[in-house]
């Protein structure tokens, strides 16, 4: 009787529930789907045919703030002038002109043409002929020697030690003695030890002493230096033509060395020799 009525019966009761369970499934997976469906569609993943709207209300634009400072500076940035901006050639630098060489050696008479003798009368020296007043100047650096500015000299005596009248001379930095007589006048400050630039102005071309008979002149000599009042050797020891010819055509030739071989020449010195 298993497979009778009871078997029979079991099989109406599960038809029904099985029925049951299938419509609920279905039921449920169409709900699901639907929901799904819909909600991609709002979504609008499937909707790419349709264009998205564009709103025509004006965007707004967010207020600029400044940045958050880093630690790194930031080049300032300086508001452009109205004014227009004129350009400027870049400064061209020279160099500064070169000083020209100093001189050692000036020609003795400034400010005055004058004219130097090429020989002289019974001693080395030269006569530069000027007309009075004009600038004797310190032919070199160096000092003030020996200053006479009183003339006594006398034609009746004619002593050699006052010819010059008024007379400077200067020991040079090159070892060599100047002397300029036949002064009119000497400059004021200038004195026995008081160092001189070359050119500096001694005193003023006259015709003092032995000059007084003569046309106006400087007496110039050059010598080795010597003890005071060696009128003889101050007078003029080596010819100077050649020095002063060099100086007044802007030359530099010394006496320096021909000076000095006079004085080894000349030996031990017993006085005046010549037109005493």
């Amino acid at each position: 009787m298993r497979n009778g009525v009871l078997r029979g019966d079991r099989q109406r009761i599960l038809v029904p529930v099985t029925r049951r369970a299938w419509v609920a499934f279905l039921l449920a997976v169409v709900i699901v789907g639907g929901g799904g469906w819909f909600g991609l569609s709002a979504a609008g993943v499937f909707d790419r045919a349709q264009p998205t709207a564009v709103s025509s209300t004006p965007r707004a634009t967010p207020p600029q703030t400044t940045p958050p400072t880093t630690g790194v500076s930031q080049p300032s940035v300086r508001p452009q002038s109205s004014k227009p901006v004129q350009s400027r050639a870049p400064a061209v630098t020279t160099a500064p002109p070169r000083a020209s060489a100093v001189r050692r050696y000036v020609f003795p008479v400034g400010g005055c043409r004058a004219d130097a003798s090429q020989s002289h009368h019974d001693y080395p020296a030269s006569d530069i002929f000027a007309h009075v007043g004009c600038l004797f100047v310190a032919p070199v650096d160096g000092r003030v020697d020996e200053v006479t500015r009183i003339d006594s000299w006398d034609a009746k005596t004619n002593r050699g030690a006052d010819r010059g009248g008024l007379s400077v001379s200067v020991v040079g930095a090159d070892g060599v003695r100047y002397y300029g007589s036949h002064l009119s006048a000497i400059q004021p400050g200038i004195a026995p030890g008081v160092p001189v630039r070359a050119g500096q102005p001694l005193g003023r071309t006259g015709k003092t002493g032995s000059a007084q008979g003569t046309p106006p002149h400087l007496h110039f000599g050059i010598s080795w230096p010597t003890a005071p009042n060696m009128w003889w050797v101050r007078r003029g020891a080596v010819a100077p033509q050649r020095f002063l010819n060099s100086w007044h055509d802007g030359g530099q030739l010394s006496p320096a060395a021909l000076v000095a071989a006079s004085h080894r020449a000349y030996g031990a010195d017993h006085g005046c020799r010549s037109y005493c």
